[in-house]
This record gives C-alpha cells, sequence and structure tokens, in this order.
C-alpha cells in the first residue's frame, strides 16, 4: 500500500516535544501487539452492532460493498496518519499536525474542537443504540429516557475517574469481538442446515440506483471504521513507533473490514433487509432467526457492553479534551475546573453530557452517525493536505513514507463522503462548529480584557 521506512536527512522544525535528541519524559510500554488490540478495539465492535440495520436499510443485501468502499477509504486517510505519526511521533494529533503545517491557530482550533465535537455526537448516538432492542431483552424502557439516563450513568462514573488501561482494553475488545465471531458462526451452522438465503447479498434496493445506495451506505459505514486516528495521541508511548505503528494501523483496519464484511453478508442471508432495517438490535435479531438456541439475554449482553464501553471512552476522550483545550486558552476557563478529591474535570464532564442528552433527543441514530463522519472529514481533510504540504519538511529519522498519490486519493474521498451529506447533517455539524466558534471568541475576547486590565496603556 505504501513505501516502507524512508528515511530523509535535512533540517527538522522545532515544536513541542521533538526537538532532537530529547527524550520522552512517559513511558513506552505499549508493544506492536498492544497496539494493535488498542487500535482495534477504538475501531470494531459499537458501531456494526448498531448500524448493521440502517445500512440494510440504504443499500439492501448487497451492504457488504459499501462497507468494502468505507474500509479502502479509511485506509487511504489511515496510510496519512502513519506517515506523519512516524515522523512526528510526539506530535499526537491531528491538530498539532494541522498548525505545523498550515499555520495557522483557528485551523488548528477547528480541526480539535471537529474531534471533540464528533465525541459529543458519536455518544449521542452509540446511547440511542444502547436504549433500544438490546435493552429492550432485560428492561422495556422507552428510548427517550433510557438514553439520556444511560449518559448521565456514564457521566458519574466518568466523574469518578475511569481510566482506560491496555489490560482492560483487550477485555472489552475480546467480548466485541466474540460476539460478532459468534453471529459468523451461528449463521455458517445455520446456512449448513438449509436455512437462510444466499441470493440476498447481491440484492439492492429497489427504488435507488445501486452506485447511489453504495455511496449513501458508505458515509454510515464509515462511522464503523473511525477511531484509528485516536491512536496519534498514544505514539509517544509506543516502542519502536516507525516500525510497529503502520503495521498496527493497516492490519487493525483490515481484520475490521473482513469482520464486517462477513457479518453484512451473513446479516443478509439470515433476514431481509426491510426485517433488518427495523430492528434497532439487528445483530441479536439474526441470532434469533438462526434458532440456535443462543440466549438472547446473552447476546444482548456482549452487545451493551460493545456499546457502552465505546460511549464511555468517548465521552471520557472528549471531557478530557474539552478540558485540555481549556488548559491552553482555547475555550472557557470554567471548563478546566476540577473536583477537589477526584480530580476529574467536572464542569466538561457535565457540558459535553448535557450536550450529548439534548442530541439524543433531536437526532435519530443515522443522522448522528453522518455527523459524526461529517465532522471527521473536515479533520481528515486537514490531515491528508498536512501530508502533502509537510512533504518539504525533512526529518533526520527514517519513517513511514505514503505515496503522494494516495493522499489526494483521500482528499478526493473525503470530498466524495461530504458531496453526499443531507442538509439536516450539514445543519447539525454546523451548530456544533459555530457553538465551538463563540466559545472560542469570547475566550479570546476575555482574554484580550484580562491583558489590558493587566498592562494598561
Amino acid at each position: 500500500m505504501a513505501t516502507p521506512l524512508h528515511a530523509e536527512r535535512g533540517s527538522e522544525p522545532t515544536g513541542a516535544g521533538d526537538a532532537p535528541g530529547e527524550e520522552t519524559r512517559l513511558k513506552k510500554a505499549i508493544t506492536g501487539p498492544l497496539l494493535f488490540v488498542f487500535i482495534l478495539g477504538d475501531v470494531l465492535g459499537a458501531g456494526v452492532y448498531a448500524l448493521t440495520g440502517v445500512l440494510a436499510g440504504e443499500a439492501g443485501g448487497a451492504m457488504w460493498i459499501p462497507i468494502l468502499v468505507a474500509l479502502a477509504m479509511a485506509l487511504l486517510t489511515a496510510a496519512s496518519y502513519a506517515e506523519l505519526v512516524t515522523k512526528y511521533p510526539r506530535a499526537g494529533g491531528a491538530a498539532v499536525f494541522a498548525q505545523r503545517a498550515f499555520r495557522k491557530p483557528m485551523i488548528s482550533f477547528l480541526v480539535g474542537f471537529s474531534m471533540l465535537a464528533a465525541g459529543i455526537v458519536s455518544a449521542a448516538g452509540l446511547a440511542i443504540a444502547f436504549a433500544g432492542d438490546y435493552l429492550a431483552t432485560f428492561v422495556p424502557v422507552p428510548a427517550v429516557v433510557a438514553a439520556p439516563l444511560f449518559l448521565l450513568l456514564v457521566a458519574a462514573l466518568n466523574a469518578r475517574g475511569i481510566k482506560e488501561s491496555m489490560r482492560s482494553n483487550l477485555v472489552m475488545t475480546i467480548i466485541e469481538m466474540s460476539g460478532l465471531v459468534l453471529v459468523i458462526a451461528l449463521v455458517g451452522i445455520a446456512l449448513g442446515g438449509g436455512q437462510g438465503d444466499p441470493g440476498r447479498i447481491m440484492e439492492f434496493p429497489t427504488d435507488v440506483s445501486a452506485s447511489s445506495a453504495i455511496l449513501g451506505a458508505a458515509i454510515i459505514a464509515f462511522y464503523s471504521f473511525v477511531g484509528f486516528e485516536t491512536s496519534a495521541n498514544i505514539a509517544e508511548e509506543v516502542r519502536d513507533v516507525r516500525r510497529v505503528y503502520p503495521r498496527a494501523l493497516f492490519g487493525s483496519l483490515l481484520v475490521c473490514g473482513v469482520v464486517y464484511v462477513l457479518v453484512a453478508m451473513a446479516s443478509s442471508v439470515m433476514l431481509p433487509p426491510s426485517e433488518l432495517a427495523e430492528s434497532t438490535g439487528p445483530l441479536l435479531a439474526v441470532v434469533e432467526a438462526t434458532g440456535l438456541g443462543v440466549p438472547a439475554w446473552l447476546f444482548s449482553a456482549i452487545a451493551l457492553v460493545a456499546v457502552a464501553n465505546g460511549c464511555l471512552l468517548t465521552m471520557i476522550m472528549s471531557s478530557r479534551l474539552t478540558f485540555g483545550m481549556a488548559e491552553q486558552g482555547l475555550l472557557p476557563a470554567p471548563f478546566a475546573r476540577v473536583l477537589p478529591h477526584r480530580r476529574t474535570p467536572w464542569v466538561a464532564i457535565v457540558v459535553t453530557t448535557g450536550l450529548a442528552i439534548v442530541l439524543t433527543l433531536i437526532g435519530d441514530l443515522a443522522t448522528l452517525a453522518e455527523t459524526v463522519v461529517l465532522l471527521l472529514l473536515f479533520v481528515f481533510v486537514a490531515t491528508n493536505a498536512a501530508v502533502l504540504v509537510l512533504r518539504k519538511d525533512k526529518v533526520d529519522r527514517p519513517h513511514f513514507r505514503t505515496p503522494v498519490v494516495l493522499p489526494v486519493l483521500a482528499l478526493v474521498s473525503c470530498v466524495l463522503l461530504l458531496s453526499q451529506q443531507t442538509l439536516q447533517v450539514w445543519l447539525f455539524g454546523a451548530a456544533m462548529l459555530a457553538v465551538g466558534l463563540v466559545l472560542h471568541l469570547l475566550t479570546r475576547k476575555a482574554s484580550s480584557a484580562s491583558t489590558a486590565q493587566r498592562d494598561p496603556v
């Protein structure tokens, strides 16, 4: 897919934490296999558990095709992350890449806030998925009640100081993967026994063209592959990052792609697209359709763990990102307040949770998933453009180097997906960014006023 490690010689620009010969203060405790599992756990699970029915409604039984299209698009942008992370292993994220490439604080802020907003919207979508048929297996609660209550519970756990570790991520990833493998295995057994209809995997909806169905569904399928971009933030803690990061990144995405395609095919074989589209717990419906005696509560529990874990990690990330931006003077200072004993950013947690709850009340799962993709596409456009801009920036270290055609194709793919977004999704995304801009401008105004008071003319 890309050229291996490539040594470039020349002057390296200074930047936070990347001065020549400077050693990181963080412990390099993440090996290649652990990095692989980290990325796999970040990408895998919640999206496909929640969105298989939505994909079926968009692309029919052939929903595995847009999944492949989305995988290809994700790999293109992943190649840009592989180059930037191995070139600047201490840079730690798209906002910093954008600042290094474009030298425009406002661009960096918008990239960082797009990541933050995408996290809040994603958590809202996962809360809706949690409150659907999977939860109804245990207790029937209206989604309009269950989703906000779920987010409040997540906020309470977040405020207590929940921390993610590699070991817990490994356990959650195994649980998430086991549920998907179970779906594939059960359908395989049922198919061998004469059940199902394999012909459905090539059927598209009759009311739209195949190309329109694929592109429309690819936007939603792309949501199932996002998450790999957060791995840039732990590059400084990875052993031999320039060698292992590309392998872990591409390997985890390919494994996810294979599993997603098999799950999509299995779902199409067992149930018509119309039945899948009507369910908020589509994979549970597939398992029940096999008639192989797997308790509904068991699979629902696996799905709820996958969705809840994804939501909790997303809200932890969103609240910490809000806290960090406030500490850097990019958002209002109160967002940096912490609980005295827990040392958790309680204001950031309250605000991000409140926004997520509002979104559960006014949005549906498909719209929220597409809004996440919209916001992250802005981030990916900046990252892919940064790769091209920073090609002239030579560093005195070997690093992964992607062929120049790949970031160009990645930019084209991002623009293509952006062109397929609906007006409602654009309005959702614009509203989130408008909130961020207002907060940022208020922060700058308050900072300027404070400076003027300290240093009167």
